[in-house]
């Protein structure tokens, strides 16, 4: 009994640090934050950074010459200018052990970005579903750098052209249609990735899950690490390639024929046309399935 009585005594004390933090949060945002959801876009914005949680987020790039954020739902939203970043996040109002563990279709945030904003974002996705699309394959969003983390939860990407993207996937799903970058890295701990109309540098590290990739141009290196998991890597049948597949358990299966082919239990290599970029593949345990 003076168990449960501690317990509850504890969970109190933790609402009320947490609500208590929450207030003071609200009476001292006077540090660039804006309570009408609207921030200026200037030459001086270098990143807009997004961090939401158990809300279907959508992003938009319009005619416009500033970031305005829409939201309907039951937790805090919140636009902050500091330095060279806008900052868009929606947080919990207080310790809110439901907010934790749901997630509800009908919360919904609406970002509204120039269409011709052209550096850095940062999207820190915990839960819930994303969503960022340039208008069409043709007019595609430019951006400098994208660095996406999902703790869980479900996002998509489309018509996009960027110089660096960096992406970490904890679980959940992730699907981009039609990415166009210099340098792709993706860390894959669990869930599903799925890269269609992909063009670009890629290093994958695959610790679990499903990596799909959809390569319309092989222009760069690929290299991939599987811990465990499945990958599919799906080249032009115009690919030129040098194949290095390392085996320690598991297996590496080209469904392109190779010359100067070497096979064994440990190892794959091979050349495809002239040879001229490399793939480098890596499974300590799963599967990499090339066709």
């Amino acid at each position: 009994m003076k168990r449960i009585l501690v317990l509850l005594l504890v969970i109190t004390g933790l609402y009320i640090v947490f609500n208590q933090a929450h207030r003071f949060e609200i009476f001292g945002a006077s540090n660039g934050s804006n309570s009408n959801g609207q921030a200026a876009i200037t030459n001086a914005t270098e990143v807009i950074k997004v961090d939401v949680s158990s809300v279907s987020t959508t992003i938009i790039p319009e005619d416009r010459s500033n970031l305005k954020a829409v939201y309907n739902g039951k937790q805090t939203l919140k636009v902050t200018e500091m330095g060279d970043t806008v900052e868009v996040s929606v947080k919990s109002k207080g310790f809110n052990w439901f907010n934790w563990f749901t997630f509800s279709e009908k919360s919904q945030l609406k970002i509204y970005i120039p269409k011709d904003y052209d550096r850095n974002m940062v999207i820190d996705l915990g839960s819930g579903n994303l969503h960022l699309s340039g208008q069409s394959k043709e007019k595609p969003l430019k951006l400098d750098e994208v660095t996406v983390d999902i703790g869980s939860g479900n996002m998509t990407f489309r018509n996009l052209i960027v110089n660096q993207w960096k992406q970490d996937v904890g679980s959940g799903n992730v699907e981009i249609d039609s990415l166009k970058t210099e340098t792709g890295t993706f860390d894959l701990s669990s869930g599903n990735l799925e890269i269609r109309h992909y063009t670009g540098a890629i290093e994958a590290d695959v610790s679990s899950g499903r990596l799909t990739l959809q390569m319309d141009q092989l222009e760069n290196s690929v290299k991939i690490d599987v811990s465990s998991g499945n990958v599919g890597l799906d080249l032009p049948d115009n690919a030129d390639f040098t194949l290095n597949g390392d085996i320690s358990s598991g297996n590496i299966s080209s469904d392109f024929p190779l010359t100067e082919k070497e096979l064994n239990k440990h190892s794959i290599q091979g050349k495809h046309g002239s040879g001229k970029y490399d793939i480098d593949l890596d499974v300590s345990s799963g599967n990499i399935r090339i066709h």
